[in-house]
Parts: C-alpha cells; sequence; structure tokens
C-alpha cells in the first residue's frame, strides 16, 4: 500500500497572542478552511512547541486546524517559565483557547506528552471532544519514566552511556533529580550543555531508522531549549497526574471515537503503554505501524496519522 504523504505547506489565515493569566501568554494560530472541522494540535515535548510541519497532518480544505504553544514553549511567553506550569494548567489553557475562538466541539491531536494533555483535557472535557487522534502514548507512570532514565539502556547502550555520564557519579542514581537540578541551576553554561546532551539522548533513541526524524541539530538550540527543562519539570512531578489517573479515569472518553496510532519500535514511548490504552479503550481504532520508531515524521507513522485525519474530516 502506498504510503501517504504530508499535505502541501500552508501558511496561517489568522493568529495571535491569548493571555491566560498574570505570567503567561500563548501563541496561537489558525489555517486551513475557517469553515471547516475544528483541531487543535497539541504538541509534544512538554515544550516542543508547534512548527510549520504540524500543519501538514491535514487536508486543508476540510480542517479548520488550530496550532498553539503551551506554556513556556516557541513563540509563547515568557519562554521556558516553569512557574504555573502544570497539567491543569494547560489544561484550563486549551478551555480558555477553545472558547476564544469561539468554537464549541473540536478534534484532539496529541503525540507523546502530546497524547498525554490530549487525553487528560478530554477525561475533564468529554462534552467538547468530536474526537481524539493520539500517537506514541504517553501516560505519565512511573514505570514509564524509569524506562526513560534506564530502560532504554538496554537497546541503545551508547546513546545512554553518554547521557548517564555527563552526570556526576555521586548523582547517577537518579538521573531524572540531576538533570532538574542543573535546569534549575544559575550555571547558564552547564545548563546549556545538560540541554544538549538531554536533546541529544532523546533524538538518538527516536527513530528506527536514522534520518526519519527531526533534524535535530543545535543552531537553533534555544528554539529547543524548553524541551529537556519542562520533561524534567513534569517528570519529577509525575506529570501533575496521580499514578495511572488516566487509566483510571478512560471511562470519561470511551464514547468518543478514538484512533491509537503507535510505533512498534518506539523506544521513547514503548508499545506496552498503547496496548494497555487499548486494553482498557477497546472502542479506539489501534494502528501498530510495523516498522517505526517513536517520531511523527517516520514514513509509516506519518501515513497512518494522515490515514486517520482523513477519516475524522466527516466527524462533525
Amino acid at each position: 500500500m502506498k504510503l501517504r504523504e504530508l499535505f502541501p505547506p500552508i501558511e496561517p489565515y489568522n493568529h495571535g497572542q491569548l493571555r491566560v493569566d498574570k505570567i503567561h501568554t500563548l501563541y496561537w494560530e489558525e489555517c486551513g478552511n475557517p469553515d471547516g472541522v475544528p483541531v487543535v494540535f497539541v504538541h509534544g515535548g512538554p515544550g516542543g512547541g508547534s512548527s510549520p510541519t504540524h500543519r501538514r497532518f491535514f487536508d486543508p480544505s476540510s480542517w479548520r486546524i488550530i496550532l498553539f504553544d503551551q506554556r513556556g514553549s516557541g513563540r509563547s511567553k515568557p519562554f521556558q517559565e516553569t512557574l504555573n506550569n502544570t497539567t491543569n494548567f494547560l489544561i484550563s489553557d486549551l478551555e480558555k483557547l477553545r472558547k476564544h475562538l469561539k468554537i464549541e466541539r473540536w478534534h484532539i491531536f496529541g503525540g507523546s506528552w502530546g497524547s498525554t494533555l490530549a487525553l487528560a483535557y478530554a477525561e475533564k472535557h468529554p462534552d467538547y471532544c468530536l474526537g481524539l487522534m493520539l500517537r506514541g502514548v504517553f501516560l505519565f507512570r512511573k514505570k514509564e519514566m524509569d524506562w526513560f532514565f534506564r530502560g532504554i539502556g538496554n537497546v541503545f547502550p551508547e546513546a545512554w552511556t553518554k547521557f548517564a555520564e555527563f552526570i556526576h557519579p555521586d548523582e547517577r542514581h537518579d538521573l531524572l533529580k540531576a538533570y532538574h537540578r542543573i535546569f534549575s541551576g544559575k550555571d547558564e553554561v552547564h545548563k546549556k550543555e545538560a540541554i544538549r546532551t538531554w536533546l541529544t539522548y532523546e533524538i538518538s533513541c527516536s527513530t528506527m531508522y536514522p534520518g526519519d526524524g527531526p533534524d535535530f541539530t543545535f543552531l537553533n538550540i534555544r528554539e529547543r531549549a524548553a524541551i529537556p527543562v519542562f520533561e524534567a519539570h513534569y517528570m519529577i512531578n509525575g506529570g501533575f497526574l496521580k499514578e495511572n489517573q488516566l487509566l483510571d479515569n478512560i471511562d470519561r472518553v470511551r464514547h468518543i471515537p478514538g484512533v491509537i496510532v503507535q510505533g512498534r519500535y518506539d523506544m521513547i514511548c514503548p508499545i506496552v503503554t498503547a496496548n494497555e490504552l487499548h486494553k482498557s479503550w477497546p472502542e479506539a481504532e489501534y494502528v501498530i505501524v510495523p516498522d517505526a520508531g517513536h517520531t511523527s515524521l517516520e514514513p509509516g507513522i506519518c501515513s497512518a496519522l494522515i490515514e486517520t485525519t482523513e477519516k475524522f474530516k466527516n466527524i462533525k
């Protein structure tokens, strides 16, 4: 079967900044058809921000495509700010954005951390969700975070060793705590080196085949600097979720049309988590891409996601 490719590049027809509290202002944009089916793209990381490529998963003639940068990410201000930055605040921000854009109900599209936030939002506000399109599922449970800091070393020992050896031997028993301490400190040079090391580790383990994912050159490291900082911030706080919260509350969204797209060899968010989600939510379509890792731009995952958006554009 021929793989589907991204839709052609498009530009926003509307954009702005939304003040959500005394500290944070969010960047948002709209693309595609102003009268189309509303869909909001929930980016990953946390801290990843949205990009022009994210607009291209959707048929612009059918979808009203909403992108935004979560608190402290991308073009939202202040950049890299962790104060008032929790899952509940981000859920509240999505609601403020929905109301600001006068949208009654919308589809939610999210991968990796975006799948976490999409589920958390939908479980709190199921009446506003037309559909859930999830990829590379992460539920922020302890075993998933332990895998990121230890388990990946069983498959990518070279990348993990560099990631671990950046930390002083006395602190290597708790890599998350050590990196979080650096990111919270005042030594900007050491912090920048830690950010570079974390990003290198994560992208090295993200794809099944080298070159299938985004190009993480460090010429624009500042734009990506929020990813490690926010990942550590959220991980050390358990995603600001109770253990197993998203599975425990899955009955709240089981009536919503859903698709779970998962790479068989995803090392960042291993398939066991998506499998557990599907067992709890059997009504959702479960698409396993047999020759892919984690990122949305690997050919098989990209194709499956576009296949999903094509199906869901008729759910209004």
